[in-house]
């Protein structure tokens, strides 16, 4: 097959034609038919909105089969798609609009309400997700497309409309495809600049490793607006031919385990955030009795037990997925290891948005514990260090997976794609014989322990958050001195009938056992204990910047 990745799409849809392809949970249902006829009438809109191939459209809104719809439809039409995050506050959305130059942009009805169309003076209409219908037009061809869309489309197809009329855009490997910008604000806001390759790449690579078929069923729950929701849980499987279910709500731990019992996924794609609440929430209490303590050192019960705590897991998700990948942050070590004992079929994956997003992968059959993975296909990763195997060392890839550069910021490029195409992630990891990668921590978090010693807050955070009562924490340094700022379990604190000042001797005594964990240079002076949860990205990552001051 050609390095195509709109091959696939147009592949699939006539292959499909009458599978389920798209539904709204608890909505409604589209087929690969429907969506074809979606996208071709959202094509006459472009055309008559005098659209070309190249210009850039704009979709902000929560995940739904209207997103997913408009995104095969830009990609398809030959334009240039800019996903934003539903969460970014609206200067946010408003600057990467400006700043991408789109010429349209759709929205989810949530996102809307806090909009303000004049702060958006170059787009030539904004239109509403859900149905479709324009919210603001500034040129007459749009209205009339808009409003005679059935007829014109009835003149296109008078016949009626079949999968022989499909033709799509025949993209080119270094063709921009996705615009997507890594953070709202415009001064610190770069946007990822991917080309098809990257797409086919990454999609090539799912068909290579994962085992989905037409079908198939998968729970989309991570935002679309992020390459690895977007990559993973759509458009792979849209080429294969699966039935995708949008949660189109807030995903939490309660709907999603609805969702999973109704559904019944054959694969689940997660950030450990949600993986760690299902645990802790629901599996690891039962495990903690003393009971349970001494059973599993009795070796005969014990594997008896482990299968049964396996398979509460598996229910908990379906029981009808071939494996959990989890991605987009740290994995707590403690959790994983209630994972490879109960031989629970997960795998850890890494990347990145500058790599559309695949780094590193490998089946949870042969997956190395506390890593994540080996190369993707067709990727290079080594880590820089005289020692890769033993001394951490900024890791960097190349291969077709990555980006083209920022865009409009020549000077950015620069700083993270070498002369020799090598991509500098700001990660630091270590890479054994086996290739596999094992992270350590952003380089930008590391800390220097009072001899130069590399220190690095995950490692310590990881450890404090399995602690009694400890919900998140960060671990910052001030005039050289590690403090540990703490958001306690409250809930759970207070259900146990503890009071404020328990807390406060709570924390003291995780502060010693924590100390007994790391070495002399690490060790933690004080805690700080935060009313309220830390800020964090989409990603569900911590904003470390806003704390480093703290005082205590």
């Amino acid at each position: 097959m050609e390095q195509s990745f709109i091959a696939y799409i147009e592949k699939s849809i006539k292959e499909n034609w009458d599978l389920d392809a798209l539904t709204d949970y608890k909505g409604a249902t589209l087929q690969y038919k429907d969506v074809a006829r979606k996208i071709e009438k959202l094509h006459l809109i472009f055309e008559a909105g005098g659209i070309r191939e190249g210009d850039k459209i704009a979709v902000c809104g929560r995940n739904c089969s209207h997103w997913g719809v408009t995104f095969l439809a830009t990609l398809t039409y030959g334009a240039v798609i800019v996903p934003i995050l539903h969460e970014f506050k609206a200067d946010n959305v408003h600057n990467i609009v400006n700043h991408s130059e789109a010429k349209l942009l759709f929205v989810g009805d949530q996102v809307w309400e806090n909009l303000n169309e004049t702060a958006m003076p170059n787009l030539e209409g904004i239109i509403l997700m859900n149905d479709f219908s324009l919210l603001v037009s500034r040129s007459e061809k749009l209205d009339y497309a808009r409003e005679h869309l059935n007829e014109l489309f009835g003149k296109k197809f008078p016949k009626n409309f079949r999968k022989e009329h499909i033709d799509y855009h025949k993209d080119q490997p270094e063709e921009l495809a996705v615009l997507n910008y890594t953070s709202g604000t415009t001064s610190y806001s770069k946007g990822v600049m991917l080309p098809y390759r990257a797409l086919w790449s990454n999609t090539k690579f799912a068909f290579e490793v994962l085992h989905m078929n037409p079908g198939d069923k998968i729970v989309s729950m991570l935002p679309m607006a992020h390459m690895y929701g977007l990559a993973f849980e759509f458009l792979y499987e849209f080429s294969v031919g699966c039935h995708i279910f949008f949660l189109t709500r807030m995903p939490s731990p309660k709907i999603i385990l609805q969702a999973f019992a109704e559904v019944k996924p054959n694969l689940v794609i997660a950030v450990p955030l949600i993986i760690e609440k299902i645990i802790k929430k629901n599996v690891l209490p039962k495990l903690e009795t003393p009971t349970m303590k001494l059973l599993l050192k009795v070796p005969y019960i014990n594997d008896k037990i482990k299968a049964t705590v396996r398979e509460k897991m598996m229910q908990a998700f379906g029981g009808n997925f071939y494996e959990i990948i989890v991605g987009g942050a740290a994995f707590n070590q403690e959790v994983e290891q209630v994972l490879r004992m109960i031989e629970f079929p997960y795998t850890v994956g890494y990347g990145m948005t500058e790599c559309a997003p695949i780094i590193s992968y490998e089946d949870w059959k042969r997956f190395k514990q506390g890593s994540c993975g080996k190369a993707a296909p067709r990727m290079e990763v080594k880590v820089l260090s005289d020692d890769p195997e033993h001394i951490p060392g900024e890791i960097v890839c190349r291969g077709p997976n990555v980006m083209l550069g920022y865009f409009k910021n020549e000077e950015a490029t620069q700083q993270v794609i070498d002369a020799d195409g090598w991509l500098h992630t700001g990660d630091l990891g270590l890479i054994d014989a086996e290739g596999n990668i094992t992270i350590k921590g952003r380089s930008k978090n590391m800390l220097l322990g009072p001899s130069g010693q590399n220190i690095y807050p995950e490692e310590i955070e990881d450890k404090l958050n399995n602690l009694p009562y400890v919900s998140e924490s960060i671990i910052v340094q001030q005039n050289n001195k590690l403090v540990g700022l703490v958001y306690p379990d409250f809930d759970d604190a207070f259900a146990h009938g503890l009071k404020n000042e328990d807390i406060e001797r709570v924390m003291e005594e995780n502060r010693v056992a924590l100390n007994a964990m790391l070495p002399a240079y690490s060790q933690i002076q004080k805690m700080k204990i935060y009313p309220e949860e830390f800020e964090k990205t989409p990603k569900k990552s911590i904003k470390r910047f806003l704390y480093q001051e703290a005082k205590g």
